[in-house]
């Protein structure tokens, strides 16, 4: 209450209502809003009068004043000589975005996540042991946590070094005593994900709005398998990665926020030349087609891979559990494949591949796509004090055959096996396999290879295959019935034969959801690299 702080938060209060929303709103800095809320600049400086600013906030960064730009690669001493490691400025960054709408009143889960993020703060100011200037309690435990995830330690040996770690340092040592305490203090980063439940067969997620349920809608299965006396457990989890939090994340830090855009700020822009995905006829296509879309340099542009691995090595076990990771193509070439920049989205469990049944586990993926291109997700660009409504795209998948008939609905076995040639997919049976020829009919007109005497067929007279387009593909599918998911035994246990116009259609896919999908140029790619390697072996 004295004279000096009452006079600075006047000062202040100038600075800040030059910084109001249109609604007159401000970020309110005192200690329970955080710099996480908007309020009234009236209310703002009541706030502060009986609260006070929140801990550390000296420079006015979100009223006014720019923000220092960050020295890559500094030590884990900060530039005002703390212990963070150079974590403030990302705990800052996450408080920007972690409460993007405007609050009256904080409820209770905020009011919870906003003692997290203050636990964090003091965490990041406290020392590891008394006189360690070196290490933050955070800042420490990240580090920790870092080299257990790149060294793959299993979680037993790593709360045996911990263990270790608290008898061999000082006595008043902020060191965890186990895995699972530190992992719970890490959670308040917000980066989790969600675990739904899953039907034994694949035919449903307890989800939405059989979230509740205990029988599955599809198949009557229990949602339950008894496990001993009274004791109950999941058939299957299926494990949801959110996917804007992940983009929130690239565009909260004031690097990637840059380098987010270098798709269009710094990529040379040469015709004839592919140097990356924006070079492309299918990038440009998009841009083309919706240039509402284009002319925002921040929306996404992602890249979508599944495929199935056996998680427990070169065991003798038979197991498949499927991955699902997107890429951003926004980021330069050498960083966009990056395992630290590929976000993986999706983790699909069971003993065998989802095969026709993927639509199922990818409904949570496809409806948050469908979301951020109608409506987009609100979020800063990184220094940038201007809020954006960033939309995001999917460009195409890559996957290897077998995946890319799993999620295309397109069957890749079979008389019709060519996606490409479609109906028309010159095939005969030659004793046991089926055989793919007259592939001479895809060179040029003239060539000498088609008149060549080392095939019995000595002149190939056959033109390419018409290349279907976005209504052809419509009009096919409007012709394959809905099929009733899951691995359980339909139609009095016989398997349902194709109709003659259904092609090699054994579903529509579940990206046709997405109001852009029919418009893309290249919606399935082919892994030809890892294609060339079964080959090889």
């Amino acid at each position: 209450m004295s004279l000096e702080f009452k006079a600075g938060v006047a000062e202040f209060m100038v600075l800040a209502r030059t910084q109001v929303n249109s609604q007159g709103k401000v970020k309110c800095p005192c200690k329970q809003c955080n710099n996480a809320r908007y309020q009234l600049v009236e209310l703002v400086e009541i706030h502060l009068s009986l609260k006070g600013f929140t801990r550390n906030y000296t420079r006015w960064v979100h009223h006014g004043e720019e923000r220092v730009p960050l020295v890559i690669g500094q030590s884990s001493v900060d530039r005002d000589g703390s212990r963070g490691g150079g974590m403030h400025d990302a705990l800052y960054d996450i408080t920007d975005h972690d409460d993007l709408e405007d609050f009256e009143e904080p409820s209770m889960s905020e009011e919870r996540g906003h003692d997290q993020m203050q636990d964090l703060l003091a965490d990041l100011e406290s020392e590891l042991y008394p006189g360690c200037k070196e290490f933050s309690s955070l800042s420490f435990l990240v580090s920790l946590m870092h080299i257990k995830v790149m060294n793959k330690w299993t979680t037993k040996s790593f709360t045996e070094l911990l263990k270790i770690l608290r008898r061999s340092h000082p006595a008043e040592n902020r060191i965890p005593k186990t895995y699972y305490e530190a992992k719970a203090k890490l959670k308040h980063f917000r980066m989790g994900y969600e675990m739904i439940d899953v039907c034994k067969n694949d035919c449903a997620l307890f989800w939405k709005e059989h979230k509740k349920a205990d029988i599955c809608p599809i198949c009557r299965e229990s949602r339950w398998k008894v496990k001993g006396v009274n004791k109950k457990i999941l058939q299957n989890i299926l494990r949801y990665f959110a996917l804007k939090d992940r983009l929130r994340r690239l565009y909260a830090c004031r690097h990637t926020a840059v380098e987010m855009q270098w798709h269009d700020r710094e990529r040379v822009k040469e015709v004839g030349v592919l140097r990356h995905p924006a070079d492309a006829s299918a990038w440009k296509e998009l841009d083309m087609k919706y240039p509402d879309f284009a002319a925002e340099p921040r929306n996404v542009r992602l890249g979508l891979a599944a495929d199935g691995f056996n998680p427990f090595g070169e065991m003798s076990l038979s197991y498949s559990m499927w991955p699902v990771v997107l890429t951003a193509y926004n980021l330069p070439p050498w960083l966009c494949m990056k395992p630290s920049y590929l976000m993986l989205s999706l983790l699909i469990p069971g003993r065998s591949a989802p095969g026709k049944d993927m639509d199922v586990f990818l409904q949570p993926l496809v409806e948050e796509l469908k979301e951020l291109w109608e409506e987009g997700g609100v979020m800063q660009g990184g220094a940038s004090a201007s809020m954006i409504k960033m939309r995001a795209a999917v460009l195409w998948t890559i996957n290897d055959y077998p995946a890319r008939s799993s999620l295309s609905g397109w069957s890749g076995q079979g008389y019709l096996g060519c996606s490409t040639c479609n109906k028309g997919t010159p095939a005969l049976k030659c004793r046991s396999k089926i055989v793919y020829y007259d592939h001479r009919r895809f060179l040029p007109a003239g060539h000498p290879m088609r008149k060549s005497i080392h095939y019995v067929k000595r002149n190939e007279k056959t033109l390419p295959p018409h290349k279907l387009s976005a209504s052809d593909l419509l009009e096919q599918l409007r012709h394959v019935p809905q099929a009733t998911p899951g691995k359980h035994v339909n139609f009095g246990g016989k398997k349902r034969k194709r109709g003659p116009l259904e092609l090699n259609w054994s579903k529509k896919s579940i990206f046709y959801r997405l109001p852009y999908w029919s418009q893309l140029r290249l919606q399935h790619n082919l892994d030809v690299m890892h294609i060339e390697e079964k080959c090889v072996r």
